[in-house]
């Protein structure tokens, strides 16, 4: 699943203070059983993909076309994209998709009610060129909406919302780090710090090494908490940051690897851009004009019977030909597919249980993988709820803000989805979507729904929302009790004992992909897809399926 509170777009480049070129990214006035509040699912606990059917198997049915160039395992974003890909190549052009579930788009869950629209998952994109090329060949360019690019994002600091510096020249004006700080993280990304340790770093380390306890504690530990919902001193620099890291052991600094990384890209011959694609101005996010869950139906669409919706699969095996025969439990009964190769993109703990027959190793290594609960909590005020200080010409602006784990606040951190984007709220009101959890609070899992909003009410009126409001308009819970693979320390050995381990085995063919493996960013999930894809076509093209 891509990640919940980049969406609010605090890139690396903006917390790591570098230029866009060097990287690639009070509750006394809230009743819970208040009739204002209503819940789109108030108790739905989301299964995922792989789990069990309920009624016995039916006999065996037989499937068209069963002999196929790929067969990809999960029907997210990333199973779609990988797929609309490759059946566009001319070397893998019968794909079929599989999902357990009964609808294509992961955690992606767009809901539209009373003139409101939210997401219950991520929440956006960043608009790369990969991610539009995605954006433009699924037919959806005229939907595509942009946020504004000056809008402010926020971070809270001793009780107060700080404006993020947007770029280097906004570095001596804005109050979320003192001076001694800012000379601090200026020193440090010059190479003014002690030298790396000759260990795989935590996000904490490293940064707190190069740039200082303000850089860490005001911008990357909200970040990290917002993009994975993580714990920075368990997260890896190298896996989850892996262009920032590189830039250290490239420069022998932060900023000598940025300047060197700019050598280089000048110095390579450059592709023409695709003129179909549209150009954002600035740092921004993006999304469809009715919300994210236009992608994948659009992808699926195009895809038309490709797509194999409630197919549950049950087996894997490698069949003497070289080729591989997968065992599905499906509403037509137990069904065989013959695939030539097969993209695992389903959560890794449900690959770890398929795969387990074929590779003990690379199953005992999936299973590592730890993904934390995160709830997406989406509530409404009345405009005049928002605080005074707040506003701008009467208006809440801004892309939304982040809260460090020492605020005292529990929520992770909150979008102003009516800000970012138009027609989310009738007029007259306020969108908040909210992101509660994560690694270090997985205790959401035993509260209730109306639980989760009086938290969300109550941090927002320490902030946000004026503390005497009316209660708010609940309009839906989603707790995800799986919800982001964390990118430990670690996390890339295992996923290469994993990847290393089924080709040892013998299962070539066999790839495993999904956020996982590229990134956890819905962006980086399409960018992952058109890698994972190029590897089928080059397996393909080679006859590398024995």
């Amino acid at each position: 699943m891509a990640p919940f509170l980049n969406q609010i777009a605090f890139s690396p480049t903006q917390t790591l203070l570098l230029p866009s070129s060097s990287i690639h990214s009070p509750l006394h006035h809230f009743t819970p059983f208040s009739p204002r509040i209503r819940f789109s699912n108030p108790t739905i606990r989301c299964s995922v993909a792989g789990e069990s059917a309920t009624s016995p198997p039916k006999p065996t049915a037989a499937v068209p076309n069963s002999s196929v160039d790929c067969v990809v395992v999960g029907g997210g974003i990333s199973g779609l994209c990988i797929a609309q890909a490759l059946s566009t190549s001319a070397a893998a052009p019968n794909v079929v998709v599989t999902e357990a579930r009964d609808r294509v788009g992961g955690n992606i869950v767009t809901v539209e009610r009373d003139g409101y629209l939210w997401e219950e998952g991520p929440n956006s994109f960043q608009p790369s060129d990969p991610m539009l090329t995605m954006v433009v060949d699924s037919g959806l360019k005229d939907d595509l909406v942009l946020g504004d690019p000056n809008a402010p994002r926020f971070v809270l600091w001793n009780g107060k919302l700080r404006p993020v510096p947007a770029g280097l020249t906004d570095l001596p004006f804005f109050d979320l780090m003192s001076i001694g700080g800012k000379l601090r993280a200026g020193f440090g990304a010059l190479g003014i710090r002690p030298p790396p340790p000759g260990h795989e770093e935590s996000i904490e380390e490293f940064v707190r090494r190069n740039l200082g306890d303000e850089v860490f504690e005001r911008l990357i530990e909200p970040f990290c908490s917002g993009v994975y919902a993580g714990d920075p001193s368990k997260l890896s620099m190298k896996a989850a940051f892996g262009k920032v890291w590189k830039l250290e052991q490239t420069g022998g600094s932060i900023i000598g690897g940025t300047f060197k990384a700019l050598q280089e890209k000048n110095r390579a011959s450059k592709q023409p851009r695709d003129p179909r694609l549209p150009k954002p101005k600035g740092q921004t996010v993006g999304s469809f004009r009715k919300g994210l869950t236009m992608l994948p139906e659009a992808i699926s669409a195009r895809l038309g019977n490709k797509v194999k919706l409630s197919w549950k699969l049950s087996s894997i095996s490698k069949l003497d030909d070289g080729e591989y025969s997968l065992t599905y439990e499906t509403p037509e009964g137990v069904v065989s597919l013959k695939s030539k190769t097969i993209v695992m993109t389903i959560p890794s703990y449900v690959a770890s249980t398929l795969l387990r027959p074929l590779s003990a190793a690379a199953a005992d290594a999936l299973s590592k993988f730890y993904y934390p609960p995160v709830a997406a909590v989406s509530v409404s005020y009345p405009k005049e709820a928002i605080r005074s200080e707040y506003l701008t010409d009467g208006e809440l602006k801004g892309f939304g803000q982040l809260h460090p784990r020492i605020q005292g606040v529990e929520t992770l951190g909150t979008i102003y989805s009516s800000s970012l984007f138009p027609n989310r709220a009738p007029p007259g009101r306020v969108l908040l979507l909210n992101y509660i959890g994560g690694a270090t609070n997985p205790g959401i899992l035993s509260k209730t729904d109306s639980e989760l909003v009086e938290a969300v009410d109550r941090d927002l009126r320490k902030i946000l929302i004026n503390p005497y409001a009316k209660d708010p308009l609940a309009l839906g819970v989603r707790l995800w009790p799986q919800a982001i693979p964390q990118f430990s320390i670690g996390h890339l050995d295992l996923l290469d004992v994993a990847k290393g381990s089924l080709k040892k085995a013998g299962f070539e063919g066999l790839l495993l992909g999904g956020n996982y493996v590229s990134g956890v960013a819905l962006g980086r999930c399409v960018e992952g897809a058109y890698d994972v894809a190029a590897e089928v076509n080059d397996l393909l093209s080679k006859k590398v399926y024995i």
